[in-house]
């Protein structure tokens, strides 16, 4: 019987890639979009489901468990980002930011976890960011979102673990993917923050056509769901020595300088 994986936003980027490289490596693959419709990968069947939203969240989980015997791993992916200053983007705004990063996780977690317990089996893969340990300027709300599902993750690691269940948290660094061209800049014109923002902004549109692709952050989850004793964190991309060891080594005061210089802020 092949492993059954569900993949949370697997229209495009990192949950695309790894859908794909699931699909291609044996797994029953079920993917989440809110346009299914519009979503065509080998292998891979999709499911409407939106992580924001309790109901469609339900229906489509529901929708995965009544299609094969059991559930063998989960990959929480979904996710948004927004830049701007902590003083300047709308609540509104920031509290979408966690709606979907921080609660969507969380309820797609609360309708998985229980078949998983249950059936004393199964791998959990939360999508975190070496953002969540290394902050971002005028990327504070996507950084803490991400350091919130750090917390979590590692939470979660130790609740499941008499059950059977593992949970690894995957940090990617730097990934060039779709979703940073959806991220939501803002008007950093209009900005009290000027050329700070625009600068790091400039830092971070310049770096992304250089990073690395999907694929390494597929082939690392695949690791994780694969490897007998999965770890419980994983670092991905060029970054992926420097912010451990930083953050491990140097007083904050240096590191956050450090931050600093590297977005020219």
């Amino acid at each position: 019987m092949r492993p059954s994986v569900l993949v949370t936003g697997a229209s495009s980027g990192i949950g695309a890639a790894t859908a794909a490289r699931l699909a291609a490596r044996g797994f029953e693959v079920f993917g989440t979009s809110r346009t299914p419709e519009r979503q065509s990968l080998p292998g891979v069947r999709f499911i409407a489901l939106d992580v924001r939203d309790e109901e469609s969240v339900a229906k489509g989980i529901a929708q995965v468990l009544a299609s094969v015997p059991r559930l063998d791993a989960l990959v929480c992916n979904a996710g948004i980002g927004i830049f701007g200053s902590v003083e300047e983007v709308p609540i509104e705004a920031a509290r979408e930011q966690f709606e979907t990063n921080v609660f969507g996780t969380l309820r797609v977690l609360r309708a998985v976890l229980p078949h998983l317990r249950e059936a004393r089996h199964g791998r959990v893969v939360i999508l975190g960011s070496l953002a969540g340990r290394a902050p971002i300027p005028f990327q504070a709300h996507y950084s803490a979102s991400k350091a919130a599902l750090d917390a979590l993750a590692l939470a979660l690691h130790n609740e499941l673990h008499v059950f059977g269940v593992t949970v690894s948290l995957v940090e990617p660094g730097d990934i060039r993917t779709e979703f940073n061209e959806r991220t939501v800049w803002g008007e950093p014109a209009a900005s009290a923050y000027g050329e700070r923002l625009r600068r790091a902004e400039q830092v971070i549109r310049e770096s992304l056509p250089r990073a690395p692709g999907p694929e390494i952050v597929a082939a690392t989850i695949e690791r994780a769901l694969t490897s007998r004793r999965p770890r419980v964190r994983y670092t991905v991309g060029p970054d992926a020595w420097l912010v451990p060891l930083a953050r491990r080594l140097l007083p904050d005061r240096w590191s956050l300088q450090a931050v600093r210089s590297h977005f020219r802020v």
